[in-house]
C-alpha cells in the first residue's frame, strides 16, 4: 500500500483515498457496521464522511496522534510499519500517512465492515463490498477546490 501511495504521490493526485482492512483493532473499537476513517486534511474527511453518509456506509474519524508517531521509530530501518501495544490503529494510519507528502489523504480501515455476520439494513451475510459505493459517490462529487 505505502508504494500505491508514493506512485499516487508521483502523479500528482489532488488528492488520495485508499480503503483497506488495515487492523483488527478497527473492527474491536468501532465494530462490524462503522469503518475507521483517518484523514490530514479536514476538507477531504469532510467529503468523504458527506459521501458516507449519503451512502449509508458509516465512518467515524479517528485521531491521527503525533506523539505516538515516535513509536514507529526504528534503529535500523526507515520507519516501522507497527507501533507498540496499543493504539495499533492509530499506528497503521500514522505509518501510511508518511507516504503522502503533505497531499490530502484519507484512508478508510473496513477491517470490521468487510464481512458481516447477519443481514442487516441492506446488507446480507458475509462479504458486504463496503465501501465501493461512498467511493463512488466521493468521486462523482469530489471537489479539489474544496482542499485548500
Amino acid at each position: 500500500m505505502a508504494d500505491a501511495l508514493v506512485l499516487a504521490v508521483e502523479e500528482g493526485v489532488d488528492a488520495i483515498v485508499n480503503i483497506a482492512t488495515l487492523t483488527g483493532q478497527c473492527l474491536r473499537t468501532l465494530g462490524e457496521e462503522v469503518a475507521g476513517l483517518y484523514a490530514n486534511n479536514d476538507a477531504l474527511a469532510a467529503q468523504v464522511s458527506a459521501a458516507a453518509e449519503l451512502t449509508d456506509e458509516q465512518v467515524w474519524r479517528l485521531p491521527l496522534i503525533r506523539s505516538y508517531r515516535k513509536e514507529l521509530d526504528s534503529d535500523i530501518a526507515d520507519i516501522k510499519n507497527i507501533g507498540g501495544a496499543n493504539a495499533g490503529s492509530i499506528h497503521a494510519g500514522l505509518f501510511l500517512e508518511e507516504f503522502v507528502d503533505g497531499v490530502p489523504w484519507a484512508h478508510l480501515d473496513i477491517a470490521g465492515t468487510a464481512q458481516s455476520s447477519a443481514a442487516a439494513s441492506w446488507l446480507n451475510k458475509g462479504p458486504t463490498a463496503f465501501g465501493a459505493r461512498l467511493l463512488i459517490e466521493l468521486a462523482l462529487g469530489f471537489a479539489p477546490s474544496a482542499q485548500d
